[in-house]
Protein backbone atom coordinates (compact mmCIF):
# COMPACT_ATOMS: atom_id res chain seq x y z
CA UNK A 1 0.00 0.00 0.00
CA UNK A 2 1.07 3.21 -0.33
CA UNK A 3 0.38 6.56 1.87
CA UNK A 4 0.42 10.33 1.57
CA UNK A 5 3.91 11.42 1.68
CA UNK A 6 3.92 15.11 0.92
CA UNK A 7 1.91 18.03 -0.31
CA UNK A 8 4.04 19.57 -3.88
CA UNK A 9 3.67 23.55 -4.97
CA UNK A 10 5.39 24.59 -8.19
CA UNK A 11 6.79 27.70 -7.07
CA UNK A 12 8.42 30.78 -8.96
CA UNK A 13 10.86 31.01 -6.41
CA UNK A 14 10.56 27.93 -4.20
CA UNK A 15 12.80 29.01 -1.55
CA UNK A 16 11.31 32.32 -1.36
CA UNK A 17 7.75 30.60 -1.11
CA UNK A 18 8.97 27.91 1.67
CA UNK A 19 10.10 30.58 3.68
CA UNK A 20 6.97 32.56 3.55
CA UNK A 21 4.73 29.47 4.02
CA UNK A 22 7.35 28.17 7.39
CA UNK A 23 6.49 31.60 8.84
CA UNK A 24 2.73 31.60 7.90
CA UNK A 25 2.69 28.03 9.81
CA UNK A 26 4.71 28.54 12.99
CA UNK A 27 8.24 26.64 11.75
CA UNK A 28 11.16 26.82 9.90
CA UNK A 29 12.28 25.47 6.42
CA UNK A 30 14.94 22.33 7.20
CA UNK A 31 15.43 21.65 3.88
CA UNK A 32 16.69 24.10 1.21
CA UNK A 33 18.25 22.63 -2.53
CA UNK A 34 18.05 24.11 -5.76
CA UNK A 35 15.54 21.81 -6.83
CA UNK A 36 13.50 22.17 -3.76
CA UNK A 37 12.64 23.75 -0.83
CA UNK A 38 10.47 22.60 2.19
CA UNK A 39 9.52 21.18 6.06
CA UNK A 40 6.98 19.03 7.54
CA UNK A 41 4.32 19.39 9.46
CA UNK A 42 3.91 18.13 13.06
CA UNK A 43 1.73 15.10 11.50
CA UNK A 44 5.13 13.89 9.14
CA UNK A 45 3.76 15.18 5.66
CA UNK A 46 6.00 17.37 4.17
CA UNK A 47 5.22 20.23 2.04
CA UNK A 48 7.19 21.01 -0.40
CA UNK A 49 8.03 23.68 -3.11
CA UNK A 50 10.05 22.69 -6.44
CA UNK A 51 10.78 25.31 -8.97
CA UNK A 52 8.76 25.56 -12.09
CA UNK A 53 8.55 27.54 -15.01
CA UNK A 54 5.03 27.62 -15.72
CA UNK A 55 3.28 30.57 -14.73
CA UNK A 56 -0.03 30.11 -12.28
CA UNK A 57 -2.90 31.18 -15.01
CA UNK A 58 -5.99 29.19 -13.14
CA UNK A 59 -7.58 28.58 -9.41
CA UNK A 60 -5.84 25.82 -8.11
CA UNK A 61 -7.32 22.69 -7.72
CA UNK A 62 -5.35 21.46 -4.75
CA UNK A 63 -5.48 24.15 -1.50
CA UNK A 64 -5.13 24.44 1.58
CA UNK A 65 -7.31 25.21 4.26
CA UNK A 66 -5.55 26.59 7.74
CA UNK A 67 -6.74 25.41 11.16
CA UNK A 68 -8.00 27.83 14.34
CA UNK A 69 -8.38 25.99 17.62
CA UNK A 70 -9.20 28.95 20.11
CA UNK A 71 -11.07 32.35 20.28
CA UNK A 72 -9.56 35.15 18.68
CA UNK A 73 -6.81 32.70 16.87
CA UNK A 74 -9.09 33.42 13.31
CA UNK A 75 -8.75 36.53 13.34
CA UNK A 76 -5.12 36.73 14.74
CA UNK A 77 -4.49 34.30 12.33
CA UNK A 78 -5.55 36.26 9.06
CA UNK A 79 -4.14 39.57 10.18
CA UNK A 80 -0.75 37.91 10.85
CA UNK A 81 -0.71 36.22 7.22
CA UNK A 82 -1.85 39.64 5.66
CA UNK A 83 1.18 41.30 7.66
CA UNK A 84 3.48 38.68 5.85
CA UNK A 85 2.46 39.56 2.58
CA UNK A 86 -1.34 37.14 2.16
CA UNK A 87 -4.11 39.25 0.62
CA UNK A 88 -7.40 38.92 0.68
CA UNK A 89 -9.08 37.27 -2.58
CA UNK A 90 -12.62 36.74 -3.88
CA UNK A 91 -13.12 33.43 -5.60
CA UNK A 92 -16.80 33.62 -5.41
CA UNK A 93 -16.86 32.75 -1.62
CA UNK A 94 -20.15 33.75 -0.09
CA UNK A 95 -20.47 37.20 2.11
CA UNK A 96 -22.42 36.47 4.78
CA UNK A 97 -22.75 33.22 6.43
CA UNK A 98 -19.38 31.78 6.65
CA UNK A 99 -16.47 30.88 8.88
CA UNK A 100 -13.46 31.65 6.50
CA UNK A 101 -11.58 34.13 5.19
CA UNK A 102 -10.03 33.34 1.77
CA UNK A 103 -6.61 34.85 1.35
CA UNK A 104 -3.82 34.17 -1.47
CA UNK A 105 0.01 33.92 -0.98
CA UNK A 106 2.62 36.27 -2.16
CA UNK A 107 2.55 34.19 -5.40
CA UNK A 108 -0.96 34.16 -5.60
CA UNK A 109 -1.97 30.05 -4.42
CA UNK A 110 -4.93 30.23 -2.63
CA UNK A 111 -5.74 29.28 1.05
CA UNK A 112 -8.36 29.40 3.62
CA UNK A 113 -8.19 30.31 7.33
CA UNK A 114 -11.08 28.48 9.68
CA UNK A 115 -12.64 29.61 12.21
CA UNK A 116 -12.65 27.26 15.04
CA UNK A 117 -14.08 23.21 14.21
CA UNK A 118 -13.95 21.28 17.52
CA UNK A 119 -16.47 19.03 15.94
CA UNK A 120 -13.66 18.24 13.03
CA UNK A 121 -11.60 17.17 15.48
CA UNK A 122 -8.35 18.87 13.10
CA UNK A 123 -4.96 18.34 13.72
CA UNK A 124 -2.28 20.76 13.21
CA UNK A 125 -1.81 23.84 11.34
CA UNK A 126 -3.30 22.76 8.44
CA UNK A 127 -6.67 21.11 9.07
CA UNK A 128 -7.77 20.43 5.20
CA UNK A 129 -5.96 19.73 1.41
CA UNK A 130 -9.17 20.81 -0.48
CA UNK A 131 -9.49 19.15 -3.71
CA UNK A 132 -11.35 19.91 -6.39
CA UNK A 133 -11.81 17.57 -8.60
CA UNK A 134 -14.09 15.95 -11.55
CA UNK A 135 -16.33 12.91 -10.27
CA UNK A 136 -14.91 13.23 -6.44
CA UNK A 137 -17.19 10.08 -5.98
CA UNK A 138 -15.87 8.21 -8.35
CA UNK A 139 -11.84 8.96 -7.36
CA UNK A 140 -12.88 8.67 -3.48
CA UNK A 141 -11.69 5.23 -3.55
CA UNK A 142 -8.79 5.19 -5.88
CA UNK A 143 -7.52 8.72 -3.51
CA UNK A 144 -8.34 6.04 -0.41
CA UNK A 145 -5.77 3.49 -1.53
CA UNK A 146 -3.52 6.49 -2.72
CA UNK A 147 -3.07 7.85 0.67
CA UNK A 148 -3.99 5.16 2.98
CA UNK A 149 -6.92 7.67 4.14
CA UNK A 150 -10.25 6.31 5.33
CA UNK A 151 -13.91 7.71 4.20
CA UNK A 152 -15.33 9.48 6.34
CA UNK A 153 -17.74 11.50 5.01
CA UNK A 154 -19.28 12.49 2.02
CA UNK A 155 -22.48 12.28 -1.06
CA UNK A 156 -22.03 12.33 -4.79
CA UNK A 157 -20.38 15.97 -5.27
CA UNK A 158 -18.30 16.08 -2.13
CA UNK A 159 -15.97 13.50 -0.60
CA UNK A 160 -13.92 13.70 3.45
CA UNK A 161 -11.40 11.27 3.78
CA UNK A 162 -9.08 11.15 7.25
CA UNK A 163 -6.00 9.81 8.20
CA UNK A 164 -6.48 6.33 9.66
CA UNK A 165 -4.42 7.77 12.92
CA UNK A 166 -6.55 10.80 13.18
CA UNK A 167 -3.17 12.99 12.21
CA UNK A 168 -2.46 15.18 9.76
CA UNK A 169 -4.72 17.18 7.82
CA UNK A 170 -8.00 15.65 6.09
CA UNK A 171 -8.50 15.24 2.28
CA UNK A 172 -11.57 16.68 1.13
CA UNK A 173 -12.53 15.92 -2.44
CA UNK A 174 -15.00 18.88 -4.06
CA UNK A 175 -16.64 18.66 -7.07
CA UNK A 176 -15.34 20.83 -9.75
CA UNK A 177 -17.12 21.64 -13.04
CA UNK A 178 -14.65 23.39 -14.88
CA UNK A 179 -12.44 20.99 -17.09
CA UNK A 180 -9.04 20.62 -16.31
CA UNK A 181 -6.86 22.21 -18.69
CA UNK A 182 -3.77 22.51 -16.92
CA UNK A 183 -0.85 20.48 -14.54
CA UNK A 184 -1.85 21.01 -11.75
CA UNK A 185 0.18 23.71 -10.01
CA UNK A 186 0.03 21.65 -6.31
CA UNK A 187 -0.40 17.75 -6.33
CA UNK A 188 0.45 15.31 -4.32
CA UNK A 189 3.01 12.19 -3.68
CA UNK A 190 2.48 9.10 -1.97
CA UNK A 191 5.01 6.49 -1.70
CA UNK A 192 5.20 2.65 -0.41
CA UNK A 193 5.81 1.86 3.23
CA UNK A 194 9.88 1.11 3.33
CA UNK A 195 10.69 -2.40 1.58
CA UNK A 196 7.55 -2.73 -0.45
CA UNK A 197 7.63 -3.05 -4.21
CA UNK A 198 7.54 0.33 -5.87
CA UNK A 199 6.60 -1.12 -9.31
CA UNK A 200 4.25 -3.40 -7.18
CA UNK A 201 2.15 -0.38 -5.52
CA UNK A 202 2.45 1.80 -9.66
CA UNK A 203 0.69 -1.41 -10.58
CA UNK A 204 -2.25 -1.67 -8.03
CA UNK A 205 -2.97 2.15 -8.49
CA UNK A 206 -3.12 1.72 -12.43
CA UNK A 207 -4.99 -1.62 -11.56
CA UNK A 208 -7.61 1.02 -9.61
CA UNK A 209 -7.84 3.44 -12.84
CA UNK A 210 -4.63 5.45 -12.82
CA UNK A 211 -2.75 5.27 -15.62
CA UNK A 212 1.08 6.72 -16.24
CA UNK A 213 1.91 10.08 -17.91
CA UNK A 214 5.10 11.73 -18.93
CA UNK A 215 4.96 15.26 -17.27
CA UNK A 216 9.10 16.05 -18.79
CA UNK A 217 10.47 14.09 -15.85
CA UNK A 218 12.36 12.17 -17.78
CA UNK A 219 13.74 8.40 -17.69
CA UNK A 220 16.25 8.78 -15.00
CA UNK A 221 14.14 9.83 -11.87
CA UNK A 222 12.95 7.69 -8.72
CA UNK A 223 9.70 8.77 -8.99
CA UNK A 224 6.60 7.60 -11.61
CA UNK A 225 4.39 10.09 -12.14
CA UNK A 226 0.36 9.30 -12.49
CA UNK A 227 -2.65 10.86 -13.38
CA UNK A 228 -5.51 9.73 -11.34
CA UNK A 229 -8.67 8.47 -12.90
CA UNK A 230 -9.64 11.66 -13.72
CA UNK A 231 -6.61 12.77 -14.92
CA UNK A 232 -5.21 14.65 -11.67
CA UNK A 233 -1.14 13.98 -11.64
CA UNK A 234 0.19 12.47 -8.33
CA UNK A 235 3.71 10.86 -7.95
CA UNK A 236 4.64 7.32 -6.57
CA UNK A 237 8.13 8.19 -5.01
CA UNK A 238 10.57 5.46 -3.59
CA UNK A 239 9.29 3.06 -0.58
CA UNK A 240 10.91 5.39 3.02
Amino acid sequence: MTRLVSIVVDADDHLALARWWADALGTTVTNERDDEAGFQLPSGLWLDFVPDGDPKTTKNRIHLDLATYADGEHTALVERLEGIGATRIDVGQPTEGIDWVVLADPEGNELCVLAPRPHEQYDGPVGVIVFDTAEPARVADFWSLATGYERHDGNDVWVELRPPDGRGPHLALCAEREPKTVKLHLHLDVAPLAGADQQAEVEALVAAGARRIDIGQGDDVSWVVLADPVGNELCVLSPR
